[in-house]
């Protein structure tokens, strides 16, 4: 573990995080059978291939995760580049709480 992991939240912190923001949209950057498996209530999916032909209203709070972090990454990295409020969940691998 990098130094730099000792200062990031948990998925469940950013999760409660995104539960707790006025306006905030989750997404789910994998794929559609990913999705299916489980995902956070209230996730839409938009798989990273498809997120440059999405289309998000201004000034809202998009909270992005993937399965390690590492998808969830790149989009948010991509969503800042467009001008978007966009937050790294990470990797939902480990989460222990509630999925649909």
């Amino acid at each position: 573990m990098s130094i730099f992991g000792l200062f990031r939240n948990t998925f469940a912190e950013e999760a409660a995080r995104a539960a707790n923001t006025p306006g905030a949209r989750v997404v789910d950057v994998r794929t559609p059978e990913e999705y299916a498996a489980g995902h956070l209530p209230n996730a839409e999916n938009i798989p990273l291939d498809a997120l440059a032909g999405a289309a998000f209203p201004a000034g809202e709070t998009l909270f992005v995760y993937c399965h390690s972090g590492a998808r969830s990454a790149r989009a948010a990295s991509f969503l800042k580049s467009k001008g978007y409020n966009a937050v790294n969940m990470g990797g939902i691998a480990g989460y222990r709480g509630k999925l649909e």
